[in-house]
């Protein structure tokens, strides 16, 4: 039997209120559902209020048999007002100062990230320092080996320059879309054209892998010594939230798997196209037959 790995998505927790009702969301449950459906064990490090909300989303959570590292705190519940284009693309408003902007590790906490295949962090989380706090001192728990996924998901003006650097030099994986790369070629200087980059940053922070999406036109994924390219599948579009934090549970599992780069890249675009669509996030699929659905 394989093993079965255990990973953690840390940062926000929220409601995305789309136009056909409130849905959960946030890329922490993206990122553990879908590394969950390729057979790992996934939990959510966050902060939910002391509220109806809250509630509901901790009952949710327990729905989808993800573990639970879910504090309740003196804040509300965060919420996302989500509108979607005629293409499905989502904008979002973002509710400030909320649960999600508090967490603090518990005890609890601190011995699960030791145990830990792999974290995944972004950028959005740490708007406030008490989370920005929490989420450096995770990953200080956790061990040597494990996968530490920088999947920065810029929101807003809910990013700095000194969160990113410091987010760079924490993680040994990083995923990042081309309007992201294009925003911080500008913040940082680098030149040369997106694979350059690529390079640059898994040379310049001693990274083992960097995806790069860049929506309809495809994506790649850079290790040290080798880099693939796949087209986006052309699918009907429902929408496309949470499509990149499928994508990025998908390919961590694979690399834990210590599947082939091909592989890991193939299957990483099949699920993030199926997501891509079903209305919301965290659409029920069995990884074994997903390429029944996809034409791939």
């Amino acid at each position: 039997m394989d093993m079965q790995f255990y990973v953690i998505g840390m940062g926000e927790l929220l409601w995305d209120m789309l136009p056909d009702g409130k849905q959960l969301g946030g890329a922490p449950v993206n990122f553990a559902y879908n590394a969950q459906q390729m057979g790992a064990r996934g939990a959510i490090l966050s902060a939910v209020g002391k509220d109806s909300l809250g509630d509901e989303i901790c009952e949710n959570i327990e729905k989808l048999n993800i573990d639970s590292l879910i504090s309740k705190v003196d804040f509300p519940t965060g919420t996302v007002a989500v509108t979607l284009k005629d293409n499905g693309i989502p904008t979002y408003d973002i509710v400030e100062n909320v649960a999600w902007d508090m967490i603090e590790l518990s005890d609890a906490a601190k011995k699960e990230l030791n145990k830990v295949d792999a974290i995944c962090f972004g950028s959005l989380a740490q708007r406030n320092e008490v989370s920005r706090k929490a989420i450096e001192e995770a990953i200080n728990y956790t061990t040597g080996n494990c996968l530490k996924v920088f999947d920065i998901n810029l929101r807003q003006h809910f990013y700095t320059k000194e969160v990113i650097k410091k987010s760079l030099e924490l993680c040994n994986v990083l995923k990042i879309n081309d309007e992201e790369l294009v925003i911080l070629s500008d913040m940082f200087g680098w030149e040369g054209s997106d694979i350059e980059k690529c390079q640059f940053l898994i040379d310049h922070y001693k990274l083992e892998m960097l995806a790069l999406t860049c929506g309809e036109n495809g994506s790649y994924l850079f290790t040290t010594d080798e880099h693939s390219y796949l087209e986006t599948p052309k699918v009907e579009v429902a929408d496309t939230v949470g499509a990149g934090d499928s994508f990025t549970g998908v390919m961590i599992i694979g690399k834990l798997q210590n599947k082939r780069l091909s592989e890991i890249h193939q299957m990483a675009v099949n699920v993030s196209a199926f997501v891509c669509t079903k209305k919301g996030a965290t659409p029920f699929y069995e990884i074994d037959r997903i390429c029944d659905k996809i034409n791939c």
